[in-house]
């Protein structure tokens, strides 16, 4: 894998997936703290799309080093890498597709350098690096749409032990089955392996305090963002929902939001065609 350096000296790395010509498209994945392999080929998007695709491993997870120091796991001390992998590829200007947590790192890159991105495209993704959270409720009324799933009845009391703070490895393994449109054997091995990609203390230290103190700096930023924003949300997400995704893309001048139906956190898996003609054509759209 191509490695670079972040301004801390952390050797960085990742991989990138070309089909055509057109500009890369840096990919961030979430977890939060997750390797970028979870991401797979994203659907086929770089074929759909005739770009090529160039997937990050955040420091301490994939092939990346793990830092000196673990509070630069916070997320915002790590907008410099994106920005350290956007020198690297020498590009003046950067598409960014970010899933999920790192909804949270790509709106904090934009906050601090809006004059380098071209276009995002959130997928699934968080907010409350702008302020917005997704609530409980959200997760509820997720959890009610499910109910003619046949493990529905098995995942409701393993819904309310890990709401209480009481949930075990196993009931959160159950809660899997709301992140997939469908749950079979392709969603359950996605499931598995993303596990193993996962940097648990990294995961704690990315929201860590202090890491969204300047949201509404950010935010300030944000509405006057002259690129074009896709907001991709899963009918059937937990989180987020589609009203507050409709928030997030609300923001942005350019925003769009696409709800795409039928499935949950990771759209690209559930109906890969949807996803990649969806994604392809804003960033055709955007001349991007």
């Amino acid at each position: 894998m191509p490695i670079f350096s972040a301004p801390d000296g952390t050797r960085l790395a990742y991989r990138t997936l070309t089909v055509g010509e057109g500009a890369p498209l840096v990919c961030l994945p979430g977890g939060p703290m997750q390797a970028s392999a979870y991401l797979g080929d994203l659907g086929g998007l770089s074929a759909v799309a005739g770009r090529p695709l160039v997937l990050l491993d955040l420091r301490g997870t994939g092939e990346s080093e793990t830092p000196a120091d673990p509070s630069s796991y916070r997320v915002d001390r790590q907008v410099d890498d994106v920005e350290a992998l956007r020198a690297h590829l020498g590009l003046d200007r950067i598409d960014i597709l970010a899933h999920s947590a790192s909804g949270d790192l790509a709106l904090l890159y934009a906050g601090r350098y809006p004059e380098r991105v071209r276009s995002l495209v959130l997928v699934t993704a968080r907010a409350r690096a702008a302020g917005i959270d997704f609530p409980l409720e959200g997760r509820r009324e997720a959890l009610a749409l499910r109910s003619g799933e046949p493990w529905y009845d098995e995942v409701v009391p393993a819904f309310e032990r890990a709401m209480s703070g009481a949930g075990t490895e196993d009931d959160w393994q159950l809660l899997d089955r709301l992140s997939y449109g469908r749950w079979d054997a392709a969603a359950a091995a996605h499931a598995a392996a993303g596990e193993d990609g996962y940097n648990e203390e990294a995961a704690q230290a990315y929201p860590g305090p202090g890491a969204f103190d300047d949201a509404a700096e950010v935010r300030e930023v944000l509405v006057k963002l002259d690129a074009p924003v896709l907001v991709l949300a899963g009918e059937l997400d937990p989180s987020p929902r589609p009203d507050k995704a409709a928030e997030v893309a609300a923001l942005f001048p350019r925003g769009e939001l696409v709800v795409q139906p039928g499935t949950a956190h990771f759209p690209w898996l559930d109906d890969p065609e949807f996803f990649g003609r969806t994604v392809g054509e804003f960033l055709s759209r955007g001349g991007a």
